[in-house]
Parts: structure tokens; C-alpha cells; sequence
């Protein structure tokens, strides 16, 4: 990730739950919140819910590595959490891709030249 870097701090990601504003769809939730910094923070969270340590693990480095592909697209100075919901178990990378881009879209966090979706 060239233009972000990792949110790591619980209250890094308590801020963005409480001040931020959220979409989701059927495999994440995307929690949105302006950093008023010159790049993103980028944050995943892999609940216990969702599968044993590998699934979590294998989802997260889907949804780190969707995002480090698009980064480009979205706009920047935003903190970004994304969530992955039990869905996501079986979810591909394709899928991952997809959802990132419908969630950005609907924060309308992505640039206008490369459209919403």
C-alpha cells in the first residue's frame, strides 16, 4: 500500500466505529472517516465469529491486497475499517474486489474519473 498505511490502534478504530459513517453489503461492512491527513489509514477486522485463525487470516490478506490493487481509485485522507461479516467465509477474491468497489461507491469515496462501480 503505496498511498495508506495499517490503522493498528484499538482507538484508532473506536473513533472510526463512533464518529464514522457505515454501508455494507452481503460479505463486509466499510466504516468511512476523514482524517484530514494526506493519506489513508486502512483497517480490517476478522471476527472470531467469521472462522478459525487461517480463514480469518486468509480473508483479511484478500481484503488488504483488493484494496492495494484499487488504492488509487479512492479519494484521500480517510480512515477506512472494513468488516468482514460470517458471509465472507467462502468469499473469492473477485467477490472481494467487487465489494470494495460497491462499498466505495456508496461512500462515494472513489474518484470520479475511474466512476462508482
Amino acid at each position: 500500500m503505496k498511498f495508506s498505511e495499517s490503522l493498528k490502534k484499538n482507538k484508532y478504530f473506536q473513533n472510526v466505529y463512533k464518529y464514522g459513517k457505515s454501508y455494507a453489503n452481503h460479505f463486509f461492512v466499510m466504516y468511512i472517516l476523514e482524517n484530514n491527513l494526506q493519506k489513508n489509514r486502512f483497517g480490517i477486522s476478522v471476527s472470531k465469529k467469521v472462522g478459525n485463525s487461517v480463514i480469518r487470516h486468509h480473508i483479511t490478506r484478500l481484503v488488504r491486497e483488493a484494496y492495494r490493487l484499487q488504492e488509487e481509485t479512492f479519494k484521500m485522507g480517510l480512515d477506512i475499517v472494513v468488516i468482514a461479516r460470517v458471509a465472507a467465509k467462502n468469499v473469492t477474491y473477485h467477490e472481494t474486489e467487487k465489494s470494495l468497489r460497491y462499498l466505495g461507491g456508496l461512500h462515494k469515496i472513489l474518484r470520479k474519473e475511474d466512476g462508482i462501480f
